[in-house]
């Protein structure tokens, strides 16, 4: 029954721990607010920093496999190349390490006084108070994140703690140590310690149980090192899961993964017992502690890297003879990989880029069916067709992108930026429509020989240089976030709304006078509709900009208030547009 109920204990420590590590690598995780993906993702141009920026978000995040899925995420949609993964990946098995440290300072002894205080145990339950009262009265935001960190840092100290003492008992019992010592035969015991870390999907959480076990002191070093390279091993399989269905660059890279631990398992085992053989190491059937099993952990793998990466072409000839060349997907929309998914604020600047590519093919697009309408060529409106259906494409790939991504653990703060996003992709995409619409105008003016007067065209040309000017401070305002020209699309666009109205009357005069045919004004009439809605969905953009930056402002209530009240700001640029596009009031006809 004593077996049993440890058992029990043990698991429940076990659960703890897998808890704990993930509630403080999520609290890291938003505290960093995106800037360590961001970081891996600018700064990896060369093997060494690579290694390094590896290494140190890994011991940030807590958690090599978070780091190793980035990497895999960020060369399958082609922001990273498989030579700048190589070395992240490198860092990341050096950056896991830190975690055994951590949990060794559990194995302070009883010493008296200040170094007893050094003991985890003895200080994470004052942590984990302090956590409790930033949970239930502190603001939500970076101290709730805090917070997170800190109750998780206290869980893994508490389950290392419910560990020890379920196996505690085991201490004395000869057939335990009989088990343990099993490990020592090299292939069983790194078979052994691949596969519990594979189950667990984490190296962190297995070398913790080996800690744990070390406490005993029936684990010896003999047993614990092939179990350690072993744990090395079965960390690769997140990795090789995660690259399932991915581009052949990123199953390349859980490949090169693989082949590091295993290269460097099979380098450090032989020369262990070769030179056991030789020396006949003493240390071997001693009892090994936890802070030597993190001395080890972190050798290994310091080691392995300063052999491996000046030879890491090497790795990667073998990963591509692996894995054979074949198609690959480049399409724009490969960053939106469902990897990043578990790092919100990375995977919103994903999208944000890409959206910022969708506008930018949309103004693009508008440009050119503009055009069209005085130099018609049918190659170029078949260009247009298949840029509107890409446009589509971006929103509907974005769009499904950003709902998943706002079911997921997300701040405040980076539910607004969804909101934001969603928003404005959706005009994006209607600005895009009515691009077409153009296209069609033009198509026709083209199929009936139609010809504006002389004055029409000018109205059209002035009221098509305000339409430009509108998309292109909207478009700008939602790539930078710039507030003042987010708020100086509304003056522009109750200017634009007064042209189409002056348009209007003018057009009307020429038709009673006949100066303009019934064919040519339904033309026109369909061109001055369609830009003035471009010119709404701008004030949509624009106002969606202003509500995320300025707290509780409704979009009607604002715009209502512009035209009531006397804004400076409004009324100076509303003024200075309507001088900017006044119509000449003497044109011939």
């Amino acid at each position: 029954m004593e077996i049993v109920l440890g058992a029990l204990s043990f698991i429940g420590g076990l659960a703890m721990f897998l808890y704990g590590m993930k509630i403080m690598g999520s609290g890291l995780e938003k505290l960093s607010g995106g800037k360590l993906e961001n970081i891996l993702e600018r700064l990896t141009n060369n093997k060494v920093k690579g290694v390094l920026l590896g290494l140190i978000v890994t011991a940030v995040l807590q958690c090599s496999s978070a780091t190793t899925v980035m990497a895999v995420g960020f060369v399958n949609s082609g922001i990273m190349q498989l030579t700048q993964a190589t070395g992240v990946i490198m860092g990341a098995n050096i950056g896991t390490t830190v975690t055994a440290w951590i949990l060794s300072l559990t194995g302070i002894g009883d010493a008296n006084g200040f170094i007893q205080l050094l003991n985890p145990e003895a200080f994470s339950p004052i942590l984990a108070l302090i956590a409790v009262i930033i949970i239930n009265f502190g603001k939500k935001g970076r101290r709730q994140d805090i917070a997170s960190i800190l109750i998780g840092f206290a869980l893994l100290m508490l389950s290392m703690s419910t560990m020890k003492n379920a196996i505690a008992p085991l201490a004395d019992d000869p057939e335990f140590s009989q088990v343990l010592t099993m490990f020592s035969n090299p292939v069983l015991g790194v078979v052994c310690g691949a596969l519990i870390t594979a189950v667990m999907q984490s190296s962190s959480a297995s070398v913790g149980i080996l800690q744990a076990l070390s406490t005993t002191g029936s684990l010896t070093f003999g047993s614990a090192i092939p179990i350690i390279m072993g744990q090395n091993i079965g960390a690769c399989a997140t990795a090789l899961i995660s690259s399932a269905g991915t581009s052949k660059n990123a199953k390349r890279t859980a490949f090169i993964h693989l082949y590091f631990n295993v290269i460097g398992t099979v380098l450090f085992l032989s020369l262990y017992y070769i030179l056991d053989a030789i020396f006949d190491f003493a240390f071997t059937s001693l009892p090994i502690t936890s802070v030597w099993i993190a001395i080890i952990h972190t050798l290994f793998n310091t080691a392995t890297c300063i052999i491996l990466l000046p030879v890491s072409s090497v790795l990667e000839k073998l990963a591509k003879l692996t894995i054979r060349d074949g198609k690959t997907n480049n399409e724009d929309y490969a960053v939106l990989d469902e990897r990043f998914l578990s790092s919100p604020s990375f995977a919103i600047d994903q999208c944000r880029n890409l959206s910022v590519k969708m506008a930018a093919l949309t103004q693009s697009t508008l440009s050119d069916a503009i055009k069209m309408l005085s130099e018609y060529n049918e190659q170029e409106g078949e260009e247009i067709i298949l840029n509107e259906n890409r446009v589509d494409e971006f929103e509907d790939k974005i769009g499904s992108y950003l709902i998943k991504l706002n079911s997921a653990d997300i701040t405040d703060k980076e539910s607004k930026e969804i909101s934001l996003l969603l928003h404005c992709i959706g005009d994006i995409e209607r600005i895009s429509d009515h691009a077409v619409n153009t296209l069609e105008a033009a198509q026709e003016i083209n199929k009936k020989s139609l010809v504006f007067s002389d004055k029409a065209k000018e109205e059209l040309r002035i009221y098509i240089s305000a339409i430009t000017e509108i998309v292109d401070l909207a478009f700008s305002a939602f790539e930078t976030g710039d507030m003042d020209k987010a708020k100086t699309v509304e003056p522009l666009e109750e200017v634009i709304d007064n042209l189409r109205n002056e348009l209007k009357k003018h057009h009307i005069k020429r038709l009673r006078k006949g100066k303009c045919s019934a064919e040519t004004g339904f033309v026109l009439q369909d061109l001055l509709t369609n830009f003035e809605r471009i010119a709404d969905h701008c004030s949509n953009i624009a106002v969606c900009i202003i509500q995320i930056n300025e707290d509780g402002l409704e979009a009607h209530e604002y715009i209502n208030e512009l035209k009531k009240t006397e804004d400076t700001f409004f009324l100076e640029n509303f003024s200075m547009f309507t001088q900017k596009y006044a119509l000449p009031k003497k044109v011939k006809e």
